[in-house]
């Protein structure tokens, strides 16, 4: 799925560091119109899926779940960059291309046997969200698939995927 947002998204060559073109999704959030179109193509992305929850990835993901969370009368559950989260947490590290981040989400969360769908903004290499994907399914969740605004198809990120990705923008850049 790839529709025509590629005028709402802006691009920035070598941000935030050489080599990188950093894809801003600024011009989208930042006009209500824009924003709802965009809500409203993931709430109809994630119709089949009867999710009984949204999981939104920090922190872009959170934009874009919550108004759909709204839309749809799903909750949402927070995946947080590590200690951003308080009280027991279950964590999932991931490798960067220098280092590695770690995921969190609260042990208190009542997901098991629920069927989630993960909301974010870009998918590139992946490895957020099959760290997301891992954690959630580590807490006894059914990740049931993923949307994202923007795909980097060139860089494959969906095969490190086990459930369904479904993008609004596609770029093979």
């Amino acid at each position: 799925m790839s529709n025509n947002l590629d005028g709402w998204i802006q691009t920035y060559p070598n941000f935030p560091k050489s080599g990188i073109l950093f894809y801003d999704i600024s011009p989208i959030i930042e006009q209500p119109d824009r924003l709802r179109v965009v809500c409203e193509l993931i709430r109809d992305s994630i119709t089949e899926w009867s999710p009984d929850l949204l999981a939104g990835i920090d922190s872009r993901g959170f934009l874009f779940a919550t108004p759909v969370s709204l839309m749809t009368n799903v909750g949402v559950v927070m995946i947080r960059k590590k200690g951003k989260l308080p009280g027991k947490i279950r964590e999932e590290s991931y490798a960067l291309e220098y280092g590695k981040a770690t995921l969190a989400i609260q042990k208190d969360r009542d997901l098991a046997g629920k069927r989630v769908a993960l909301i974010d903004d870009l998918l590139a290499t992946g490895g957020t969200l099959a760290a997301a994907e891992k954690l959630l399914n580590n807490s006894g969740a059914q990740v049931v698939g993923t949307v994202v605004l923007i795909e980097l198809e060139l860089l494959n990120g969906r095969r490190k995927l086990k459930c369904p990705v479904k993008s609004l923008q596609t770029y093979d850049e």
